[in-house]
């Protein structure tokens, strides 16, 4: 019995060991290091608090990743609810073109969104074709502050189906049919009985894609440039060609990391706690 445990220990070891050279290799290393850059450095964590950019950049992050994480969770959670009422085969079928844009790049995404929202891009053309819109007027939308939360949607809301569906296709509908048939209406018993059992998963699928718009940069890089002020466009500007302080710049990825790591420890402690309650 011994010697079969440990070789199921060795099997297990074995096993993981490519996957934790790759973590250790391109996650802790570079973290090690920019860390290391950041803290030993004097006065880098200052010069980036006392740069007003990094408060504006800041508030920008913080309304950008808001405002995509809503959009995203009311769509998303649209879609799961849909998705779970289907047969199997159906919902195969949908989420193979769900899960479809996380295999794309950010600047494949922008690229997509300049070519189908653009000046001259094929829905801009369509809706000056019948007058609906101005062009030059309606193709501004999509480098705005307000478009890039439109195209971070493209990618979110599939991380949102992911994580709600399951949840979804677990719940018994017969409780709302409960609630109805006791006098409530579909939309009251949706929001009383529907929404309190999801709502664990719908918070983490919120802060998941809230951190994932906080840190991302290729789509706005290739959507606004540096027009619009969030961290990540300001880490890329100090690690650019007309960058140089790279103490600063590892200052500024620290902050970005802890900020994700925050938004994603609220929604995990809220999730865990909800659920310790309800045991």
């Amino acid at each position: 019995m011994l010697a079969n445990s440990r070789r199921k220990q060795v099997r297990l070891v074995l096993l993981a060991a490519p996957g934790s050279f790759i973590i250790l290799l391109f996650f802790v290393l570079p973290l090690v290091v920019v860390s290391a850059e950041a803290f030993t450095t004097s006065g880098a964590f200052m010069r980036v608090f006392s740069d007003s950019l990094f408060w504006r950049g800041l508030w920008g992050t913080i309304v950008l990743s808001l405002t995509a994480a809503s959009l995203s969770l009311l769509a998303g959670f649209g879609v799961s609810y849909q998705l779970a009422r289907m047969s199997e085969a159906r919902r195969t079928a949908l989420m193979f073109f769900i899960s479809l844009p996380l295999t794309f790049s950010g600047l494949i995404v922008a690229y997509g969104f300049i070519l189908a929202f653009g000046r001259a891009g094929f829905v801009t053309l369509v809706l000056e074709h019948f007058g609906l819109v101005d062009a030059a007027h309606f193709a501004g939308f999509i480098y705005s502050p307000t478009g890039l939360a439109f195209a971070y949607c493209y990618y979110l809301i599939p991380r949102v189906v992911l994580v709600l569906l399951p949840v979804l296709l677990n719940f018994e509908h017969q409780q709302i049919l409960a609630a109805q048939s006791l006098g409530a209406g579909r939309l009251r018993a949706m929001w009383d009985v529907l929404i309190p059992a999801t709502l664990p998963s719908a918070v983490v699928a919120f802060c998941l894609v809230a951190a994932v718009a906080f840190g991302a940069y290729g789509t706005a890089l290739a959507l606004v440039g540096t027009q619009v002020n969030i961290l990540p466009l300001l880490l890329y500007s100090k690690v650019s060609d007309v960058g140089s302080d790279f103490p600063a710049a590892a200052a500024l990825s620290v902050v970005l990391l802890a900020g994700c790591t925050l938004i994603m420890a609220v929604g995990e402690m809220y999730a865990t706690r909800r659920t310790e309650r309800h045991r």
